[in-house]
């Protein structure tokens, strides 16, 4: 029989709960250490090296890295009506969804007599949304990072991917593009393509920022680039907590466990309930659901729920349970009882948090609305999903009439002095008053 592992939090030492809260993203060193000669390679070769990398990394001869606008704007044609339509659909509830969530260009109040304060917000200049390919396709990336980005108004929106088989880009990723109003598709994956846009080659364009889902050598060259290019929100191997009460069959989260465990064996899965009937419930239905997958997905769940980065977290009483979760700070979090909206004021840490039996993550991975581009490695805790704010940014605003300058200056002359800052003291002081005092009335 398959071995599901099991943690009980009452009777793990305090190193052993810290190890169940550490990701395999957690130690980038070594990849740190190997994207370094990529990342060189591409800063001083260019598109040469691109094209090396594909055929060292993903054992593909290109003849260009930019895919051609014909082959975006046909891609249609090489898919099934089915994918077509979910496609269309995907894409009209993600653009809805971060249409709703843009913030008022301008405000402006005047929050202190005189003086009018504010925020303005302007998209950034250009970005590339990063769309993964290693154990699949994932076109589903390429609307959840493009939508918001053209929604935002980034000025110049490509995506990059690495390169399939047959040398291109894959079909339904081409026709999102089309679809979205993007022309450009750049075939480059890993830490060759946080490099190429971070430099900028003689095919692929310098972009600002860099978003998207992809593994720990992608992550690796983003920090090393940080100086370079903005690294986007930290998204790294998929991770799941389903938290399970016996409101709800237990094999329902024996279900949605598996969904992100079958990600990669770098995946990180865990139910955790203080109830051990759902407990033993969910763990034996889990065999039974691996057998109606194929072997590879399997396989990758099998390492996942078997090892230190899954299983089952028996924790002694639901606020236990949820100090775990809230710990963890799980990409996705599945609430699966019928209690679901009871129990969300004990959440604070998560990307994404699912309530309801009904709640299923491929919905919200793929055609809710919201991005399925979240914070990984903890990193809940402290960042957000991906959303148009990642392709915006805020500049305040200040407007200060004479009354108000004559009734703030003193006090701000008071800390320019303290500070030692003598030219901020002079700018608030009788200088300026002489200054102004010598100009037309209109510019006083």
């Amino acid at each position: 029989m398959d071995a599901i592992a099991f943690h009980d939090l009452s009777k793990l030492a305090p190193a052993q709960r810290a190890a169940l809260l550490a990701r395999t993203e957690a130690d980038l060193s070594p990849y740190l250490r190997a994207v370094e000669p990529i990342i060189a390679a591409v800063r001083e070769q260019g598109d040469a090296a691109l094209v090396d990398c594909a055929r060292r990394f993903d054992g593909v001869a290109l003849d260009m890295l930019k895919v051609p606008v014909q082959a975006i704007g046909e891609a249609e044609k090489e898919l099934d009506d089915r994918l077509v339509e979910a496609i269309r659909l995907s894409v009209g509830q993600v653009r809805r969804f971060h249409e709703a969530q843009m913030p008022e260009e301008l405000w402006l109040s005047e929050r202190t007599p005189g003086a009018m304060i504010g925020d303005r917000w302007t998209p950034i200049d250009s970005v590339a949304c990063y769309v993964p390919r290693g154990k699949g396709f994932f076109p589903s990336s390429a609307i959840m990072t493009a939508v918001p980005a053209t929604v935002a108004g980034a000025g110049r929106v490509v995506i990059v991917t690495p390169p399939g088989p047959d040398g291109t880009a894959d079909a339904a990723t081409r026709f999102i593009a089309s679809l979205i109003g993007i022309d450009e598709i750049y075939l480059c994956g890993g830490a060759q393509a946080v490099a190429a846009v971070a430099f900028g080659t003689q095919t692929v364009p310098r972009c600002a920022k860099i978003v998207g889902p992809g593994s720990p050598w992608l992550s690796a060259a983003r920090q090393l680039l940080s100086s370079r290019i903005d690294p986007g929100s930290p998204a790294g191997p998929s991770e799941l907590i389903v938290y399970a009460d016996d409101t709800v069959p237990a094999e329902l989260a024996a279900l949605e466990l598996l969904v992100e465990s079958e990600h990669g064996p770098d995946s990180s899965a865990f139910l955790v309930t203080a109830d051990p009937k759902v407990a033993r419930a969910a763990a034996a239905a889990i065999p039974g659901l691996w057998e109606k997958m194929g072997d590879y997905r399997a396989g990758f769940s099998r390492t996942v729920l078997g090892g230190d980065k899954g299983g089952i977290v028996l924790a002694p009483s639901v606020d236990a349970a949820f100090d775990f979760i809230n710990d963890y700070a799980a990409e996705h979090l599945a609430v699966l009882s019928t209690a679901a909206f009871d129990l969300l004021p004990l959440i604070r840490n998560a990307g994404e948090i699912l309530l309801g039996p009904h709640s299923a993550i491929p919905i919200a991975n793929f055609v809710l609305g919201p991005s399925h581009v979240l914070p990984t490695g903890g990193r809940a805790a402290t960042a957000s999903p991906l959303s148009v704010f990642d392709f915006l940014k805020r500049s305040s605003i200040a407007y200060v009439s004479r009354a108000a300058y004559e009734r703030l200056a003193p006090a701000a002359r008071a800390f320019a002095h303290y500070e030692g800052f003598q030219a901020h003291e002079n700018a608030v002081s009788e200088i300026r008053q002489d200054i102004l005092s010598r100009a037309p009335a209109a510019d006083r």
